[in-house]
C-alpha cells in the first residue's frame, strides 16, 4: 500500500487516497510511504480517453497551472481546439511533403503553445470536440479517415491539386469535432479565440522554453529532436542529465509546473499502482546490505517482488550514456505527455516527482496522479518545457535566454 504525508508545500495540496486494500498483506514498514515536500497548484485531472492526444492535455495542463500561478481564475481549456488546429497544420505539411512525414493524433509538448500564439484558446464549454456520437474522446476512426483522405489527395489523380482539398479536410474535422466558432460566450462576455487567449488566459507562449538531454548533439545548443511526433521540427535546448533533473526540481520548488514527455513502456511504469521506477536487476550493483537480502531469493522470487510494487526496491543508477543507448535503440520513444507538479521522498529518502496524468481519476488510487522516481525521470525523459523564469539563472544566462 502507499501512504502520503505532507512535509511542506508551496501552493497547497489535496492529498490522494492510499492504495487499495489488496496490498494490506505488505508489511506497513515496507510499503511505499511518500512525504510530499512541495506541490504546485494544478487544475483537476482530465481524461483523454481513447485519443492519442496526451500532449494536448500535458501542455494545456501547464497553461492552466500557469494561470493559477499568475492569480487568474481556473479555466478548463479546450484540448480539442488545440488538437483541431494541429490537425489542420499537420495536413498542410503532410501534403507538401508528399506524405513522407508523420501524420496522426500524436504531438509534442510545445504544440499547445504554438496554437496559443497563432490561433488563441477556448474553454472546454465552447469546443468539446465531441460531434460523432460518443460521450468520450475516441479518435481511432477519425485518424484513419483523415489520413486516408490526405493519402488520396497526395496521389494527385488530377495531376494538379484541387482548390477544394483543404476545405474537404476541414469538413471532416467539422463532422467529427464540430465547426470552430468564430466567437463564443463565456461568463456573460463574447470572445474570439484570440481575445480569450489575451484577456482571460494571459499566458505568453514566448515565455516557455523546451529542452531535451542527449549526447548525439552538443550540449547547450538547440537541435531538432528526432522523434515522429515532433511534426513541427521544433528545436529543443540540449542540456546534460544532471542539469535536467536540477531544472525540473528548481522549477517545482519555485512554484512552476513542468510539461513532461516520457517513455512509459517500461515494466517499472505502473501508473495503476501510482508508481514509476527503474528496478535494479543486477544484484552485484546493489549496496552490500541490499545485496544480502536479495541474494537469498531466486530470480523468479525477485521479479515477483520487484514488480509487485508493494514496497520500495533498489533502482538502477542512470547515466547519460544509458539514457542515450535507450534512445538510440528505440527503447525510449515519445510515448506520453504529462505534467510534473511536485516533489516527494519515500521512507528511504529516495527522490520522486509527483506527476499529473490524463487518464482520468479512477484508473488508480491516487486520483490520476502517480510518483515517478528520480531514476525513472533520468532514464525515460524525452523532453520537457518550463517558463523561462523557472530555469536556473546560471543556465539561463549561459544559453542566452532573455
Amino acid at each position: 500500500m502507499t501512504t502520503t504525508t505532507t512535509k511542506s508545500c508551496l501552493l497547497g495540496l489535496l492529498l490522494a487516497p492510499a492504495l487499495a486494500a489488496q496490498d494490506a498483506a505488505a508489511k506497513e514498514g515496507d510499503a511505499y510511504q511518500f512525504t510530499i515536500e512541495c506541490d504546485v497548484n494544478a487544475t483537476p485531472v482530465s481524461n483523454q480517453q481513447r485519443a492519442g492526444t496526451c500532449w494536448s492535455y500535458a501542455s494545456g495542463g501547464l497553461v492552466e497551472a500557469e494561470m493559477l500561478r499568475m492569480g487568474r481564475p481556473p479555466v478548463n481549456l479546450s484540448e480539442m481546439f488545440v488538437v483541431r488546429m494541429c490537425y489542420e497544420e499537420k495536413a498542410k505539411r503532410y501534403v507538401r511533403m508528399h506524405g513522407t512525414c508523420n501524420f496522426g493524433g500524436g504531438g509534442a509538448v510545445n504544440d499547445t503553445f504554438e496554437v496559443l500564439g497563432n490561433y488563441g484558446a477556448m474553454p472546454e464549454s465552447a469546443y468539446a470536440g465531441l460531434n460523432y456520437g460518443t460521450k468520450v474522446h475516441t479518435h481511432g476512426e477519425l485518424d484513419e479517415v483523415l489520413k486516408s483522405y490526405l493519402d488520396a489527395v497526395i496521389k494527385n489523380k488530377n495531376r494538379k491539386l484541387s482548390t477544394a482539398w483543404f476545405k474537404g479536410f476541414q469538413g471532416i474535422l467539422d463532422a467529427y469535432l464540430g465547426p470552430v466558432p468564430q466567437s463564443f460566450e463565456w461568463k456573460g462576455q463574447s470572445y474570439t479565440p484570440k481575445s480569450f487567449a489575451e484577456q482571460v488566459v494571459g499566458v505568453d507562449p514566448r515565455d516557455y522554453v523546451f529542452f531535451t538531454s542527449f549526447t548525439h548533439h552538443p550540449f547547450y545548443e538547440q537541435f531538432v529532436l528526432e522523434v515522429p511526433d515532433n511534426w513541427t521540427w521544433s528545436r529543443y535546448w540540449n542540456v546534460p542529465m544532471d542539469e535536467m533533473v536540477a531544472m525540473i526540481e528548481h522549477s517545482v520548488r519555485s512554484g512552476y509546473a513542468v510539461t513532461w514527455a516520457s517513455d512509459v513502456s517500461e515494466k517499472g511504469f505502473a501508473s495503476k499502482r501510482g508508481i514509476a521506477v527503474v528496478p535494479e536487476n543486477d544484484i552485484t550493483e546493489m549496496a552490500d546490505t541490499e545485496r544480502l537480502k536479495w541474494e537469498k531469493m531466486d530470480k523468479k522470487e525477485r521479479d515477483k517482488l520487484i514488480y509487485s510494487f508493494t514496497r520500495p526496491v533498489p533502482e538502477e543508477r542512470i547515466t547519460q550514456e544509458l539514457r542515450q543507448q535507450a534512445f538510440d535503440n528505440y527503447e525510449t520513444t515519445d510515448d506520453h505527455g504529462m505534467l510534473i507538479t511536485g516533489l516527494a521522498r519515500d521512507q528511504n529518502g529516495t527522490r520522486y516527482f509527483r506527476v499529473k496524468n490524463s487518464w482520468g481519476t479512477d484508473y488508480n488510487p491516487l486520483g490520476g496522479y502517480f510518483f515517478a522516481s528520480q531514476a525513472f525521470v533520468e532514464y525515460k525523459t524525452l523532453s520537457w518545457g518550463v517558463h523561462k523564469d523557472a530555469i536556473p539563472q546560471e543556465l539561463r544566462a549561459k544559453l542566452g535566454i532573455d
